[in-house]
């Protein structure tokens, strides 16, 4: 095959190659119509032939172009590069035009097996949450969130990307394994991902605890001899607290990662938000909802397929958890291995069972000593939990420290009547008698569920900036176009339109008037209809036209524009027009025939009449 061409859509200049995966690879590109530097990501030659592959390209472009937010990687363009293979067949070369981002990954980062600062951990942590928010509200599943596709610049901020096995929350009923095999990564596959079930947006979420753990403690929750174990462990058995990895790592932390890394779904957090308020919380030492860490019960779940199964069977994709192996063709020596395995694993899980009983019966007794206090026969309610109404945060720990409660944040809650940041609702509620030293939960408003965006059209962006932060929008991509609808420099249209109900955050994409226009083809049209196009277009008929003689064509018909259609000129230009007029008849001549006969006439009536 050939190769990759030096210019791509004939305005992408190829440079450098900056990286390599198992499907594409990315080079430094440059714009040459907006003059700027990108990342251009384009499908691996070898490949481009295989439809799974082009497929899986074409499907990243398509998620990740419709994603807008400061912490993911930005797609500004997709196309196809027509090429020719060396057999002489047509063959589309995919590729996707990136937003270039200074930096390095989250990777690199760990590749010492050092922890990072919990700061720091707890930084990178809520901006992949911050990008998940967003993209599970646009409909998009990542599946495949790890160190690799996290990227840090230099001024700190997270960027999210390779949504290349990302799919619509929509599709994804289809399940994790293709062709027996199991996409992700390992180390940070859900247990759900590893039994080959359907994912969700909490699978996502699952993967971030598992990022979150390797930050806080140099390595991720399970190891092993390959791809195939680690797999199973997060299927079977509970991760090691990270607080017995790194002993630093206070509690409240410890309690939001254990239950980030929960087994069953339900028992994680439910949402991007959640996850996020509660390790926020946990960082500043407030109170979180996550139970004790002693108090998971890890039962385990045997995988919907055998061990053996979840190896890919496609190689060359490093996104897949292992190398491929199939399930045919096993040999005699394997069996016995697999049947001495599955005996080994037997006695494992009874030890596992038993240790887990043990767990258990330590844990309630531990529950029972830990209890927090309630208003009882012996215990007197004799404090009043205060109304907290228009309290912020550190108002109203205050207002309940200051009655001798025990404030506990309880994360946020969707309002349309209270504002951001202050509070919405408390547990018990108030006005309840308790006693004193009871923890009162405390749930602060998040804002509206939803906004009406506001109409920008016809407003400068400086303008529509300040409309859409009153709203809580920010302005998306802006594209420049000939239009003449609207002055230069205003807005022209913007999607999402006017009225429509949004998530707080939502961008909206605007098109702002270059202050110029095309040029209508005018030319066979009425004088009356080329005047009416030409002023719609923006432009203006010179007043003085030009007439021309023509037998072939209407007379007032336009035969010619002084500047040519298609062409862009600024908005108000003067068009001169050339119009047909009837070609003018010959006047008769004094030599005719007639006259010749009557002038003798009148001569010889004058010489009869010579008184006359």
């Amino acid at each position: 095959m050939t190769d990759i061409p030096r210019v791509l859509g004939g305005r992408y200049e190829v440079g450098e190659l900056i990286g390599r995966g198992g499907m594409a690879q990315v080079h430094l590109g440059y714009d040459t119509r907006l003059s700027r530097t990108v990342a251009i990501k384009i499908l691996r030659t070898d490949l481009a032939q295989d439809p799974m592959f082009l497929a899986r390209f074409r499907r990243e472009a398509q998620s990740a172009a419709a994603l807008n937010h400061p912490s993911i990687v930005s797609v500004y363009d997709t196309g196809e590069e027509q090429l020719t293979s060396a057999a002489g067949r047509p063959v589309s070369l995919p590729y996707i035009i990136m937003e270039y981002v200074k930096g390095r990954t989250v990777s690199a980062l760990l590749s010492g097996g050092d922890p990072v600062p919990i700061g720091e951990a707890v930084q990178i942590t809520v901006g992949v949450l911050n990008a998940l928010e967003y993209s599970h509200h646009e409909g998009i599943i990542h599946r495949d969130i790890k160190p690799g596709n996290v990227m840090l610049t230099p001024e700190g901020k997270v960027k999210v990307m390779d949504f290349g096995i990302a799919r619509a929350i929509a599709d994804s009923a289809a399940t994790m394994t293709q062709t027996n095999s199991v996409v992700g990564t390992a180390q940070y596959l859900s247990p759900e991902q590893a039994r080959g079930e359907v994912v969700d947006t909490r699978s996502d979420l699952y993967s971030t605890g598992c990022l979150l753990y390797e930050l806080l403690t140099g390595k991720p929750p399970f190891t092993g001899d390959s791809a195939v174990a680690v797999a199973y462990q997060h299927v079977s058995e509970a991760p090691r607290p990270a607080s017995l990895v790194a002993p630093d790592v206070p509690d409240a932390i410890d309690r939001v990662v254990m239950k980030s890394l929960a087994k069953q779904r339900d028992e994680r957090y439910q949402s991007a938000a959640d996850f996020r308020n509660d390790l926020l919380s946990a960082a500043r030492g407030e109170g979180v909802a996550a139970p004790s860490v002693t108090s998971w019960n890890i039962k385990p779940v045997a995988p919907a397929f055998p061990p053996t199964m979840v190896a890919t069977a496609v190689p060359g994709v490093a996104t897949n958890v292992g190398p491929a192996t199939t399930a045919t063709g096993i040999s005699a020596d394997d069996e016995k291995k697999t049947k001495k395995r599955n005996r080994i694993m037997i006695i494992v899980g009874v030890v596992i069972l038993l240790l887990a009983a043990a767990g258990i019966i330590w844990a309630v007794n531990s529950d029972q000593n830990n209890v927090e206090p309630t208003p009882t026969a012996t215990t007197q309610a004799n404090v009043s939990v205060p109304d907290l109404t228009g309290l912020n945060e550190s108002q109203a720990r205050q207002s309940l420290e200051s009655e001798g409660l025990v404030f506990s944040n309880g994360g946020t809650q969707a309002s349309t009547s209270v504002d951001k940041g202050l509070f919405v609702a408390s547990n018990p509620e108030a006005g309840t008698q308790v006693a004193e030293g009871y923890t009162v939960i405390v749930y602060f408003s998040s804002g509206p569920d939803s906004v009406e965006v506001p109409s920008i059209t016809g407003v400068t962006v400086e303008q529509a900036t300040k409309l859409l932060a009153a709203s809580g929008l920010v302005v998306g991509r802006s594209e420049t176009v000939n239009d003449p609808s609207e002055s230069k420099d205003r807005i022209v249209s913007q999607d999402p339109a006017e009225g429509t109900s949004v998530a707080p955050g939502t961008s909206v994409n605007i098109t702002i008037a270059s202050g110029n226009v095309v040029v209508p083809r005018v030319t066979n049209m009425s004088l009356d209809a080329a005047r009416t196009a030409l002023t719609e277009a923006g432009l203006v008929v010179d007043d003085t036209i030009q007439y021309e003689d023509s037998s072939t064509v209407s007379a007032g018909t336009v035969i010619a524009q002084t500047i040519g259609e298609n062409t862009v000129v600024a908005a108000g230009s003067r068009v001169g027009l050339v119009v047909a007029q009837a070609a003018s008849t010959p006047s008769e001549s004094p030599t005719s025939p007639a006259s010749t006969t009557s002038s003798p006439t009148t001569s010889q009536s004058s010489d009869e009449d010579p008184q006359g």
